[in-house]
This record gives C-alpha cells, sequence and structure tokens, in this order.
C-alpha cells in the first residue's frame, strides 16, 4: 500500500493505493504530504540504454528494460532501426524472449516498433542507408518473429500506399516518418489507415503556408502523434503549436545506447554516434535519437508550464490508449501496478512494474 497525492482517471485524490500485481483499490482519505502517485510511464520509441543498442539482439532487450524502469517507464517498445534484413531479423529475435517474459526489475516488454526499413532515403536522419520498399510478406515474416505493434513508414514511396490497409488488419499502428511526402500523401496515409506519426517535426517534410508537408498533416488531422520532449529536438514554441493543435500529442525518449552513460562515443545501429553535453549526435553534428529518459520527460513538460496531471497523461494515458493498452497508463482498480512516485521535484523515489518494486540504483 502507498500513500500519497495520487492521480487518478478522475483527478487528484489524497489517500492511499492498495495493489498486488494489479491495483486492488484506490481509498481516499488524509495522508502526509510530499509524495505524488502517478501511472508509471509507457514509452513507444526506445532504441537503448546503458551503453546497449536494441540492434545487438540477444539480452540487450532486457538491458534497457531494466534501465528505463529505474526512470519510472513500465512498458515500452524496443524499437529497430533500417538495417540489412538479417540484422533485423537478428533483433527482433532478441526482443522476442523479453516480450515473453518480462525481464526481473525490467520493465514490460509490449512489441516492437519497427522503425525503418521503409523509408524514404532522402529523409533518413540518423537511420542508416539500407531502406527498401515494404511488402506484406516482408511484414509478415517479421512480425511472426516478434509482435509489430508500431511500424513508421514514408507512404509517398511506390507500394507504401497500398500496404497501409494491411498492415491496420494486421493490428499494427503505422505511423508516418522519416518521409519527404507531400500533404497530399500524408491526407491520403490517414485515410488509409495511418494513425500517427514518428517523432513529429524530426524527419519529415516540414510547415509551409504554399506547399505544406507532413508536419502541417499532423496539425491539421492528427488524434495522436509522438514527440521527443528533450527541448533539443523541438523548440518549446514549436511543441506549443503542436500541443495545440494534436489532441493526444505523447512523449517518447527516442533513447539510445548513451542513455544513462557518460560522453563518448556509442552504437545506434551500424552507425556510431556521440554523446555530449546531453545530446547524441551523428559525426556530421545531425542529431541522432537522444539520452531523454521519462521522468526528465515529465520535468521538461512541466517546464514549460504544463500541469502535472496533463504531462502524465502524455507520457503514460495516451501512449497506452493508442496502442489499446486500456490496463496501463492509468491508476484504477483492476490495472496493472504500474506506478511511480515522485518526491517534490519530481524526481521518482519509487517505481514499481506490476507490483514489482524496481532498485532505482
Amino acid at each position: 500500500m502507498l500513500q500519497g497525492r495520487i492521480l487518478t482517471p478522475g483527478g487528484w485524490i489524497n489517500g492511499s493505493i492498495a495493489f498486488d500485481q494489479r491495483i486492488a483499490g484506490i481509498t481516499e482519505g488524509p495522508v502526509g504530504e510530499g509524495l505524488t502517485i502517478i501511472p508509471g510511464f509507457v514509452d513507444l520509441h526506445v532504441h537503448g540504454a546503458s551503453g546497449v543498442d536494441i540492434m545487438e539482439g540477444g539480452d540487450a532487450g532486457a538491458v534497457v528494460a531494466r534501465s528505463h524502469a529505474r526512470h519510472g517507464t513500465t512498458a515500452l517498445l524496443g524499437t529497430t532501426l533500417t538495417a540489412k534484413e538479417d540484422s533485423i531479423r537478428h533483433a527482433l529475435q532478441g526482443l522476442a524472449g523479453v516480450i515473453a517474459q518480462r525481464p526481473r526489475h525490467g520493465a514490460r516488454m509490449l512489441g516492437v516498433h519497427l522503425e525503418g526499413p521503409f523509408l524514404n532515403r532522402r529523409r533518413l536522419g540518423a537511420q542508416p542507408p539500407d531502406v527498401v520498399t515494404g511488402s506484406r510478406a516482408l511484414v509478415e515474416s517479421y512480425h511472426a518473429i516478434a509482435p509489430i505493434r508500431v511500424l513508421t513508414m514514408a507512404p509517398e514511396v511506390t507500394g507504401h500506399l497500398e500496404l497501409i490497409p494491411h498492415l491496420k488488419d494486421m493490428g499494427i499502428r503505422v505511423q508516418i516518418g522519416h518521409s519527404a511526402g507531400s500533404y497530399d500523401d500524408g491526407v491520403a496515409a490517414m485515410r488509409a489507415g495511418a494513425a500517427g506519426f514518428t517523432h513529429l517535426f524530426n524527419g519529415m517534410s516540414g510547415m509551409s503556408h504554399k506547399e505544406p508537408g507532413m508536419v502541417d498533416v499532423a496539425m491539421a488531422h492528427a488524434e495522436y502523434a509522438e514527440i521527443i520532449p528533450d527541448l533539443l529536438h523541438v523548440h518549446p514554441g514549436a511543441m506549443r503549436a503542436a500541443l495545440r493543435a494534436i489532441p493526444r500529442l505523447y512523449g517518447v525518449t527516442d533513447a539510445t545506447s548513451a542513455t544513462g552513460m557518460p560522453d563518448g562515443e556509442y552504437a545506434l545501429g551500424t552507425q556510431r554516434v556521440f554523446k555530449c553535453m546531453g545530446c547524441v549526435r551523428l559525426a556530421t553534428g545531425s542529431l541522432a535519437g537522444s539520452v531523454l529518459t521519462m521522468d526528465q520527460a515529465l520535468r521538461n513538460f512541466v517546464s514549460l508550464g504544463m500541469e502535472v496531471a496533463e504531462a502524465s497523461q502524455r507520457l503514460s494515458l495516451f501512449p497506452a490508449d493508442y496502442l489499446g493498452e486500456s490496463q496501463r497508463g492509468r491508476l484504477a482498480p483492476g490495472a496493472w501496478a504500474d506506478i511511480v512516485v515522485l518526491d517534490q521535484s519530481l524526481h521518482p523515489v519509487a517505481v514499481f512494474v506490476e507490483g514489482e518494486a524496481i532498485p532505482l540504483s
């Protein structure tokens, strides 16, 4: 049982929350001051942490799940990069075991975010150049290894628009990303069943009042989109505009193997990246993922003037709902006991994943 100021689906209450693997009940009552209890974070875009990259396969997913759990992430998607087919299969084989059985002291791996290889070569960002045209057979073969929950693609690439309805029928959320497409390309993709946008503003055709691109599509039509709230990938002014335009804009880390590590050289798939001054870059100087954790994302949202309750929703409830995970991302009787306890400075002092206490050091 925990006591404090608890964020419930109906708002804040002072009281206690009883749980084992799931939440048994929430009771209102007098409590001491200081502790804030919110749902565990749900991160739908994670490449690595603690010096380990998802593309390494093997037990990399377990290391990443444990590392992010210490920062309040209780559920996540292991995210791949553009690579040769054998490398992608190797990464998926490693993720399959972590998805099937949650590692001790780790976050729950809900599935895979396949970010690439179905991208536009003109908008690769930090992605390696091994792009291919997507096909139903190829996606189904990947999906058979490990469940793909989210798939990023450039819909303007020949054959991709027609693929979207098939992916939707498979239960995969198709996201527009790493795209040089036009406004019309984006609208057509959403009509075909695309559900979201990958790291909004980054790796896509930008806003223009004469030649609108994918950012305009998101602003005009999207219910959901992911954004990296590290205050480096997106200027706070642009983030505020997106928050007003997209009802369920949610935060992701896009965290790399450099997360939680000292400055130095690290891997992002086959790319070499460099951590310095709180960010990760290619040798060219371009941003290459982040070192963001979800607890810092919460504090960053709050630094923009957002209330803690809304910041929590954008890091837990909205991404959970986007995936159809109705028993995560909220503190309610019957939901999984995915819980983060914060001190007055909004730093985690306790984290529980499905009722298991996570060591924070």
